[in-house]
């Protein structure tokens, strides 16, 4: 049964359609080589996974996703969701819901091609995997990076995260003596930046800059255009950056085979517009109306959450720069006052 998890909903660009938009003691039965063999989980450093199982779990989430995309029913595919994905997976559903009650009538199938799982050995609960794999969607050749997540043997396999990637963005991952990906801890302090911080030193970069990120278009060059839009006639912007780091927003990340990391975290954004005195804010699009509350006057602020995926790389490096390879976020929430 599915476990409801109060951290999945924050307090409080790429466009890809929708999809762009706790440690247990069990024991478990790990399928090896030489049959079945029973290991404790929690003491044990296994496979998160079969290769087999982590196909299964891709064609389960793509079906689901699928069926909830077609009819903007939220229930189709909560339970192979969570974390910064399911933010954004489910405010879409209710914007498309709320124009169109029917269904989607721009429904296209997403399938997922030449799928390639990377599986850490790991102890204890969380576990998890990243799936990459091309798709019918997006430009052509680029590749799709889910993880995929579970706090238990008893729970289905939930996408967590998602990136896409050009083609060749991919890096190249260590791997063990059976070929088994190798997990990166949060506190790991052979990296430039712990994974457990990245989220914090990347709001703390897009409200002061610095030289933790190497410049780019999830950068430097984000940072231009928001100081761009900060202020216009007639109407102010502001910004505010948050982490988001327990539960299934957790970081996770996988060791490079240069020593690095590539790393997935999540932040939460709230951009508030302000019309000058005697003036409104203009009337937003159907999708941002279904998504406010409060009657929008002289302000609306709106609410995202972003999950980002970065190369850390090693400090013996000299000092390397953290690399933002990639940027999914959608609008989940929006206040007019």
């Amino acid at each position: 049964m599915r476990r409801d998890r109060t951290d999945r909903s924050p307090r409080r660009p790429r466009s890809l359609g929708r999809l762009a938009l706790a440690a247990s003691t069990v024991t478990a039965l790990w399928a090896a080589a030489s049959g079945c063999v029973v290991v404790h989980g929690e003491r044990e450093v296994v496979p998160a996974t079969t290769r087999a199982d982590a196909a299964r779990a891709l064609a389960d989430f793509t079906a689901a996703y699928n069926k909830a995309d077609a009819t903007y029913d939220r229930s189709k595919d909560a339970d192979r969701v969570t974390g910064p994905l399911a933010a954004i997976d489910a405010a879409k559903l209710k914007a498309g819901r709320a124009g169109n009650p029917g269904g989607n009538p721009a429904h296209s199938a997403l399938t997922f091609g030449d799928a390639r799982f990377s599986i850490p050995a790991k102890a204890g609960w969380p576990r998890w995997f990243v799936a990459d794999a091309t798709a019918n969607k997006g430009v052509p050749g680029s590749r799709w990076l889910l993880v995929f997540t579970r706090d238990n043997a008893r729970e289905p396999w939930q996408a967590s995260y998602l990136t896409v990637l050009g083609a060749g963005a991919v890096p190249k991952f260590a791997t063990d003596a059976g070929g088994w990906a190798q997990p990166v801890a949060a506190d790991d302090p052979a990296l430039a930046v712990e994974p457990r911080g990245l989220g914090r030193s990347y709001a703390t970069y897009l409200k002061t800059g610095g030289d933790t990120f190497a410049a780019g278009v999830h950068t430097s060059q984000w940072r231009a255009q928001r100081e761009k839009y900060a202020s216009r006639p007639g109407l102010a912007r502001q910004y505010i950056d948050e982490p988001l780091t327990s539960g299934d927003y957790a970081p996770v990340g996988l060791r490079t085979a240069d020593g690095g990391a590539l790393v997935f975290f999540a932040t939460h954004r709230f951009e508030k517009e302000t019309a000058a005195a005697g003036t409104e804010i203009p009337s937003p699009g159907a999708d941002v109306q279904a998504l406010t509350t409060g009657e929008i006057g002289q302000s609306l602020t709106l609410e995202f959450v972003s999950n980002q995926v970065v190369l850390d790389p090693p400090k013996r490096s000299g000092g390397g720069r953290v690399s933002v390879l990639g940027r999914v976020e959608g609008l989940t929430g929006a206040k007019g006052e």
